[in-house]
């Protein structure tokens, strides 16, 4: 069965607005993104902006309009992703000086256009949940991120995007904590209305504290009382509730409970989530399960919904 990862499949502003982009069509795509509530306007600039050789005709148009916060979000994250592809998604030990050189040098072209966007268009959430990845990877510490992460929820108080980035933020990976990381993820959730996707944060940090983990631990942290009662409230608030809709991001939410669902062997729970999900599915955090992801995701559908079938 086909696995389609691509958010243009799941989101078809994503789509329209890559489209749009690669015929250099910058007034298409200002009105395709310009309808779109904050947090799915920053999540569509986020991927649209995933287009190979985007960044000429994004630089011509934030050079045409420095106050476009759309031209900057979107030119920032291009050249942040310029940058994260030299260093790779490795752990800082596998990465070369010079491979780090590159990293950094892109990010902080990235960040001199988020830093200008930013003093043009301050309210506008999808630059600052830009320069929250430019902060992580230029290791600038966690009180200027918080910074940042503050500037976006007083925008736009439940923007995933910007709580995904965050959530990296205070991992130990990335010079947080456990302590800091769990408290701020199930208050992040508590505080958006219950079918929201906010849920998926608390999920995502216990895979993120799963993975940490010797190997011959990672199933009884899981299995342990309380992670799997607050992992169940975090479903029953979000992609179990019957508030639970399409808004942006819900694709991830589903994809996220489908995994840590799957991982703890609970089908009859995974099974709704790979129900509304149909062919779609998020890479991340799949990819922790080995190189075939597109076979992980197909192998544990076909589980969870041959055991919730039985």
């Amino acid at each position: 069965m086909t696995v389609l990862f691509d958010p243009a499949d799941a989101y078809p502003a994503v789509a329209d607005v890559r489209a749009r982009l690669a015929a250099q069509d910058w007034a298409g795509v200002r009105r395709v993104v310009d309808g779109l509530p904050p947090a799915g306007r920053t999540l569509v600039l986020r991927h649209g902006s995933a287009v190979d050789g985007a960044e000429r005709t994004l630089r011509e148009a934030f050079d045409r309009d420095p106050a476009d916060g759309a031209a900057a979000a979107m030119l920032g994250y291009r050249l942040i992703d310029i940058g994260w592809k030299i260093r790779s998604a490795a752990r800082a030990d596998h990465v070369s000086s010079q491979q780090f050189e590159q990293f950094h040098d892109w990010l902080r072209r990235a960040e001199a256009v988020l830093i200008d966007g930013a003093a043009r268009t301050p309210r506008d959430p999808a630059i600052w949940a830009a320069r929250l990845v430019s902060a992580r990877g230029l290791e600038v510490g966690l009180a200027e991120t918080r910074r940042r992460y503050d500037k976006v929820k007083s925008i736009d108080p439940h923007n995933l995007t910007a709580q995904f980035q965050m959530l990296q933020q205070l991992c130990p990976k990335w010079s947080g904590s456990w302590e800091l990381l769990h408290p701020w993820t199930r208050e992040e959730m508590l505080a958006a209305p219950p079918g929201a996707v906010q849920g998926v944060l608390v999920a995502e940090a216990h895979i993120e504290h799963w993975l940490d983990l010797p190997g011959g631990t990672r199933t009884a942290y899981l299995n342990g009382v309380p992670v799997r009662r607050e992992l169940r409230e975090a479903a029953e608030r979000s992609v179990l509730h019957p508030d639970f809709g399409r808004e942006h991001g819900w694709v991830e939410a589903a994809s996220t409970f489908a995994f840590v669902f799957s991982l703890l062997g609970d089908r009859r729970s995974a099974a709704p989530c790979f129900e509304m999900l149909g062919d779609l599915a998020t890479e991340y955090p799949w990819t922790y399960l080995g190189d075939d992801t597109a076979e992980q995701v197909s192998n544990h559908r076909r589980r969870a919904l041959a055991g919730a079938a039985r």
